[in-house]
């Protein structure tokens, strides 16, 4: 009996549909994702004048001019130096999203005072510190960080050293404070108003209450790519602020920046991994963020996350007011191993 050795013509037939259907299914799919990635971005929201004009409103009369020191790659990455004589504390600032180390010119200076020598940075990406909006990789501002610790210093051979952060500043302290090659070059974490990601209890919604407008289908196309190890759209900008059309910010961020601007994904997960207390400081009335849930938000490492809330404070004032300058410097202090 001859065995038969090809397909019956009616499987060939199907075979060839199933293959021609999974081929339409990939073409489409493809020209989804490129749709998402090319088409998918909107325009930001109008101008939030209550964080801009609180901004607008500090006194940088005496603000230092820019320094700057290179990173590994290369790069001249720029920062604000406060000294303080004879100081054994030094306090790297972050500022917040959009922003400068300008942002955080009230609380170097408070700082300073208190004897504190403080560094504003110009975060890559902001300012004076490379291209604005983009950086190579998600990752090198760590790297970053690493390098700027390592050029202080040279200054301050025995000095103990804080990590302040504001906003999405206060979010990548979190992320330094969970990353293990950044967690032991700081005595102390202190977050203003800290971002903790669109999903947390604290915020007011993907565009922060008006503050950020996502491009939310190029964000998930590209986190699509990212997870399978493509990276080579990750220059896209994926996130625009809402700033006025004279504003010196940086008006977006490309993924990579938006990725690495903040603390992990897991953000609980960066405060347990760190094992060192933070000092959150927020104000009762801030714009951007749900202020009263911070204390939710970290119930699971409560004992780990000292949150105190100002009353009548907003977001940007958390950085400038009396009040909040007192307590930030306090905690820089009281929050050291």
């Amino acid at each position: 009996m001859a065995l038969r050795t090809t397909a019956p013509k009616g499987d060939v037939v199907k075979l060839k549909n199933l293959l021609s259907v999974a081929a339409a299914g990939a073409v489409a799919l493809a020209g989804m994702f490129a749709a998402a990635i090319v088409l998918g971005t909107s325009e930001p929201h109008a101008p939030m004048r209550s964080v801009t004009d609180a901004a607008r409103a500090v006194d940088r009369t005496g603000m230092p001019a820019v320094s700057t020191f290179r990173a590994r790659d290369g790069t001249l990455l720029a920062y604000r130096a406060y000294p303080a004589p004879a100081s054994t504390q030094v306090a790297l600032l972050f500022h917040g999203s959009s922003d400068s180390s300008q942002g955080m010119h009230a609380v170097a200076e408070a700082l300073q005072a208190g004897g504190v020598s403080a560094y504003s940075a110009d975060v890559r990406g902001h300012g004076d510190s490379g291209p604005r909006g983009d950086i190579a990789y998600i990752g090198q501002l760590e790297d970053d960080a690493i390098d700027l610790v390592a050029h202080l210093r040279s200054v301050h051979a025995n000095a103990r050293f804080a990590a302040v952060g504001h906003s999405s500043g206060g979010g990548f302290v979190l992320r330094l404070a969970g990353t293990p090659s950044t967690r032991p070059l700081f005595d102390s974490f202190v977050v203003t108003a800290p971002y903790l990601g669109h999903r947390a209890a604290t915020s007011r919604g993907a565009d922060g209450g008006g503050w950020a407008q996502p491009f939310t289908p190029r964000i998930v196309a590209l986190t699509t790519l990212h997870r399978t190890g493509i990276d080579v759209l990750g220059g896209l900008p994926v996130i625009a602020f809402s700033l006025p059309s004279d504003a010196p910010g940086t008006k977006t961020y490309s993924y990579r920046l938006y990725r690495n601007y903040g603390p992990h994904e897991d953000f609980v997960d960066d405060v347990r991994r760190g094992a060192h207390p933070i000092a959150l400081i927020a104000g009762t009335v801030d714009e951007i963020f749900h202020a009263d849930r911070y204390e939710d938000a970290f119930a699971a490492v409560r004992p780990l996350v000292q949150v105190q809330l100002i009353n009548g404070l907003g977001h940007m004032t958390i950085v400038s007011d009396p009040r909040a300058l007192a307590a930030i410097s306090a905690a820089v202090l009281t929050t050291a191993r």
